[in-house]
């Protein structure tokens, strides 16, 4: 039997929950389809959890510069990656469960918990429950890029999303992709006592940003001890007795560089492939983003879409 609603949103992330208290104080029957953890990318596996990452790394930094300041710290600093993880946990955790009861006690909101699946433009399927609406806001948010690179498959590597769940210091992170994301790990990782190597394809870090900007994120990050390879195609991995090595393609030639630890950080790609957006005719990219107007609508006109704030990854250390 279909439960019919005035409208559906599928996905809790930073636009479902705003949206959901600006219908139901419209009087609009409303239900909520959330597969995974309440609050999406940022309050789960992006902007919250990295920063209390970075807090960290910056009183790890501070710890280490302290006797610049006419502070002395007996002893050598130390970092416990499982209080770091655990401090994360607890910030990312209260705000999910925060957003999770929001949600449940808006009036005339419905939660649904497991995998929308568009049947037609009006209808969604979610396990056993069938959900009919109006309007459909489609909010899914993305995930890491994992690209064809050889030997990928047989090495385990780490994603912006894994590596924050990881309760060990890693000795010598190599860093594919050298934008925001990476760096930001490159830097965090760096200041807890990593030695840290970011392999970037492109002629200068960050690249769509201007080039005095990206010289200074450099020059800043090589103050930091932290080694950085431009112009280098990772062209395969293979995991070695002495760690996991990354083979490289440079102007100057092959080269390769061994490390502890791999971080994939080169992209990420929306969360539409089993949504069953073709169900409901709705237009997507080659990326798999989903087309939308400025006034976010798709090409069916009772189906929205929020649009991603980060471009679709062409990266050339492997996604076409």
């Amino acid at each position: 039997m279909t439960e019919h609603y005035d409208a559906a949103i599928i996905g809790t992330g930073q636009a479902g929950p705003a949206l959901a208290n600006r219908l139901s104080q419209a009087g609009w029957r409303i239900a909520v389809v959330e597969r995974g953890r309440f609050g999406g990318t940022c309050v789960n596996t992006g902007c919250m959890p990295t920063k209390t990452l970075v807090a960290s790394a910056y009183a790890a930094r501070l710890a280490a510069r302290a006797a610049e300041y006419g502070v002395v710290i007996d002893g050598r600093i130390g970092i416990d990656m499982a209080k770091v993880k655990a401090r994360k946990d607890a910030v990312s955790g209260n705000a999910a469960r925060n957003i999770e009861t929001w949600l449940r006690s808006m009036p005339g909101v419905t939660v649904y918990q497991g995998q929308a699946r568009l049947t037609s433009a009006h209808e969604i399927e979610v396990g056993a429950d069938w959900i009919g609406a109006d309007k459909i806001f489609v909010n899914v948010g993305g995930k890491p890029v994992v690209p064809a690179i050889a030997g990928l498959d047989g090495v385990p590597y780490l994603t912006n999303e894994s590596i924050m769940e990881i309760e060990f210091l890693p000795e010598h992170l190599i860093v594919l992709g050298g934008s925001y994301i990476g760096l930001e790990f490159a830097q965090i990782f760096g200041r807890f006592g990593s030695k840290v190597t970011v392999i970037e394809a492109a002629p200068r870090l960050v690249p769509r940003e201007d080039e005095d900007v990206s010289d200074a994120i450099k020059d800043i990050l090589e103050r930091e001890q932290i080694a950085i390879a431009l112009e280098a195609k990772c062209t395969s991995v293979e995991k070695t007795d002495a760690g996991i090595r990354v083979a490289i393609d440079t102007p100057s030639g092959p080269g390769e560089i061994t490390g502890s630890h791999v971080l994939l950080a080169i992209g990420r790609r929306p969360n539409t492939d089993q949504l069953g957006l073709e169900a409901a005719g709705v237009e997507v990219d080659r990326n798999g983003f989903i087309v939308t107007d400025e006034m976010l609508r798709t090409n069916v006109p009772s189906i929205w879409a929020r649009r991603l704030q980060w471009p679709p990854s062409l990266h050339p250390h492997g996604l076409q």
